[in-house]
């Protein structure tokens, strides 16, 4: 179709809001706003794309006769917890066999949970201390932050469903900046996840003129405008020029984020959940499912709008001992996971893993129904790792980690497969090859031996 060029002038009095864009073909590679941008660079799809990567983690392993796919290759049936992603089978590859050596004991005793968060993205094993000298390794998403710098807004995004712990004793010695941080800047620095999903959504497009927290308080005095209204502003002397195509998404896009508002602002209506000892923060709802859903509609939100390439999530802490009574599980997850082969606990934490598939499965759908410039999806664009630092956590088992790699990388990766190893490989092998295929290459990620065969 035929793009309406965007004058530069345009371009810097709509700066504030055409920051949170989706991608448009009205302002595709050729128009002013792509000339600003500059030439391709790591993180772009062949076909233009911005790649996205992100990594989730799920708590206190899973049960693996239950998770395992039946088949290998691209002949391969899903095993009851997966059935939730049934819709996304050409769209994933479950691998099997990766292995994190330095999350077992070694001569560093208990703690196995601790280990099993630090080492989840860093592939280091971490220093046994509670004090304040933590040292673990880079995390991978952070060693891709570092080169996407400056091409975002944010070069990366850290999200949790856990309250923030920094210090502290959490695990048989360990500081609890282990075992709640899987995202690290440094060797000896975590990157705090954010929890509060309206706090996320004010860090997205809160930012400027007009919409700091005092003028957010006005606006509530004001009939509750949303701060989506003062976006609109821009967006409407922009909507002229955009193609119809474009015009449409974009409204798309816009009732997505009022949507989501509107949600947030509905949570802190009826008032925060209680738990022991502690009252949650404001923003964030009593039904976990719906607090979990919230965050992947901030991450999938930031990739639409490209305001970061680069997230993690930490849906639980390892060791969380959370219950479910909304799914019939009364016990504590992390309880429950030291099942000694009681099969009623059994199938009760393969309830519980189902309901975590059920949760990500949400996510994808949210990526494979949003569309980028050129018709691709983000879903077609992304990596996104879903896996957990235990596999058994019922013997602390390190090994045969449940592995699940959705999105197809911009054509970089080959979905609709399931991939076995028969030794146990460095789960950071997997990550340098989706660096690779993001056009960072590195020599090495914490215990890391080369690339992924096949990915």
């Amino acid at each position: 179709m035929k793009t309406t060029p965007l004058s530069r002038r345009h371009f810097l009095r709509s700066a504030g809001f055409l920051l949170g864009l989706p991608a448009l073909e009205s302002l595709s590679r050729g128009s002013a706003l792509a000339a600003l941008a500059g030439a391709a660079s790591p993180g772009v799809t062949a076909a233009g794309d911005p790649q996205r990567l992100a990594f989730v983690y799920v708590p206190n392993g899973v049960i693996g006769d239950r998770w395992k796919p039946k088949g290998t290759g691209s002949d391969f049936q899903l095993n009851e917890t997966m059935q939730p992603l049934a819709a996304f089978q050409k769209d994933m590859q479950v691998i099997s066999g990766l292995a994190h050596q330095n999350g077992w004991a070694g001569g560093d005793g208990g703690g196995d949970h601790a280990r099993a968060t630090a080492t989840i993205l860093t592939g280091a094993r971490p220093k046994k201390t509670a004090g304040k000298d933590i040292r673990a390794g880079v995390s991978v998403d952070q060693i891709a932050a570092r080169k996407m710098e400056g091409r975002t807004r944010f070069s990366s995004l850290e999200l949790s469903c856990d309250g923030l712990r920094q210090s502290g004793l959490c695990d048989s010695g360990y500081s609890c900046a282990y075992q709640f941080n899987i995202s690290w800047r440094s060797e000896t620095q975590p990157m705090a996840p954010e929890s509060n999903p309206r706090l996320v959504f004010e860090r997205l497009f809160g930012k400027g003129s007009g919409t700091d927290t005092g003028a957010a308080a006005e606006r509530e005095k004001a009939r509750q405008r949303s701060m989506l209204d003062f976006l609109m502003q821009d967006a409407a002397g922009l909507q002229k020029q955009l193609g119809r195509n474009d015009q449409l998404k974009l409204d798309e896009y816009l009732t997505g984020v009022r949507e989501i508002e509107r949600r947030i602002q509905l949570a802190e209506k009826f008032g925060t959940p209680k738990a022991p000892g502690a009252e949650a923060p404001s923003g964030i709802p009593a039904s976990y499912a719906e607090h979990i859903r919230l965050m992947f509609d901030m991450l999938a939100l930031s990739f639409q709008s490209d305001s970061t390439r680069v997230a993690s999530f930490l849906m639980a802490h390892d060791g969380s001992n959370r219950s479910f009574n909304d799914i019939g599980v009364s016990s504590g997850h992390h309880e429950l996971s030291h099942h000694q082969d009681n099969q009623e606990k059994i199938a009760m934490i393969a309830k519980i893993d189902r309901f975590y598939m059920e949760q990500f499965a949400y996510f994808l759908g949210r990526l494979r129904d949003t569309k980028e410039a050129n018709r691709r999806s983000l879903l077609e664009n992304s990596m996104i790792v879903y896996c957990s630092g235990l596999s058994d956590a019922n013997r602390h088992a390190h090994d045969n980690l449940p592995v699940i790699v959705a999105g197809h990388g911009g054509g970089a990766l080959q979905p609709g497969r399931h991939l076995t190893f028969d030794q146990p490989l460095p789960m950071t092998n997997l990550y340098m090859s989706l660096l690779a295929r993001m056009g960072i290459p590195v020599n090495s990620i914490g215990d890391s031996t080369g690339l992924l065969a096949g990915v």
